[in-house]
């Protein structure tokens, strides 16, 4: 079993969506953690709307802040778009998947980010069945 962390900066959208269809896809063979370097105090609604529209409710989340122990748990680090200023480099295999950050943007264009994650996240799947 891997364990992959997805880290932004707000854990408040972008994360969340991937730490849920991470869970969802991989049927427990893996297992998926987020936080962020600066967390929100609630998962963005926008999010949540756009998720429970794939069936995947993730209201009763919370925000976490990023901790060295969740780092070493995690086989893998994948940050989201929030640079390394803001996502600090950790000494794992990172990957860098540039998403535009949903905040503040209408359910439309968050469908858009949110399909990007569930693609990228199918992909990451496939390589650590693969591994």
């Amino acid at each position: 079993m891997k364990t992959v962390l997805f880290v932004c900066v707000h854990n408040a959208a972008r994360s969340q969506m991937a730490e849920a269809f991470f869970n969802a896809m991989t049927g427990g063979r893996h297992r998926g953690m987020s936080a962020g370097s600066q967390p929100s105090d609630r998962v963005n609604p926008t999010a949540v709307r756009a998720m429970a529209e794939m069936g995947i409710d993730i209201r009763g989340r919370r925000p976490k802040r990023l901790t060295g122990e969740m780092v070493e748990m995690a086989d893998k680090v994948v940050i989201m778009g929030c640079g390394e200023d803001v996502c600090p480099l950790v000494p794992k295999e990172i990957e860098d998947w540039q998403l535009e950050d949903p905040e503040g943007k209408p359910l439309e264009e968050v469908r858009k980010i949110r399909d990007q994650i569930r693609e990228r996240v199918r992909r990451l799947i496939e390589t650590l069945n693969e591994g």
